[in-house]
């Protein structure tokens, strides 16, 4: 009986968990964020490639690999802040005190330079799928929870599917629905923001222990 109980809980209680909608959030952002980092490296590593021939592209090429560097640090800090998860410093080896050359060394000898900037990329295509599942679970809840303020009664002309919803106790059913599909929307998107969180992990933290 407590088991069915607590199972009970956790159902209905995703809707008052504020890190339900820190989740959706992140969600939300991952779209733009994605794109915006698609767009950014291949347009600069394009262009410090293409230069090298002429010398050009080297302070483009390290210019490029100090800037993803930070957006990879930003990445990791949206993950603590939003998703709330535990994710190893970035570097384990500190630089300071030595020369120029010797801290590029050690930043190119880092394991999470090169997997930042995969997980930036890998944020363009996982950005469209987040967002997309996002908004069209949000759109669907919306429509079916809000079909009585959208509906004239006895008559009206809102579709759900191929449901034709045309008197006012049809559109509270479908609220009522609504009211379903929410929480189960909410449980989806959840447990997408707990796979990017791991993702985030794996790819942005040195090997070690978790700390911050």
């Amino acid at each position: 009986m407590n088991e069915t109980t607590d199972i009970v809980k956790q159902f209905f209680g995703v809707a008052a968990r504020g890190q339900t909608y820190l989740n959706i959030i992140y969600l939300l952002l991952s779209f733009p964020l994605g794109t915006a980092y698609f767009v950014f490296l291949v347009t600069g590593l394009s262009l410090g490639i293409s230069l090298l021939i002429i010398w050009v592209g080297i302070p483009i090429l390290l210019f490029m690999l100090a800037a993803w560097w930070v957006l990879v640090a930003f990445e990791r800090q949206l993950a603590i802040w939003l998703l709330h998860v535990d994710i190893p410093p970035m570097s384990r080896e500190t630089a300071s005190g030595r020369s120029a050359w010797v801290r590029l060394k050690i930043h190119l000898r880092n394991p999470v330079t090169w997997k930042g900037l995969a997980y930036l990329f890998a944020r363009f295509p996982l950005g469209i799928f987040s967002f997309v599942v996002a908004i069209t679970l949000i759109a669907l809840t919306g429509a079916l929870l809000f079909a009585p303020l959208t509906c004239t009664y006895p008559e009206c002309q809102m579709y759900t599917f191929s449901w034709q919803i045309d008197t006012l106790n049809e559109a509270v059913v479908c609220s009522i629905l609504g009211l379903c599909v929410g929480l189960i929307s909410m449980h989806v998107m959840n447990c997408l923001a707990f796979v990017s969180g791991r993702f985030a992990i794996l790819m942005l933290g040195a090997a070690g222990d978790a700390t911050d």
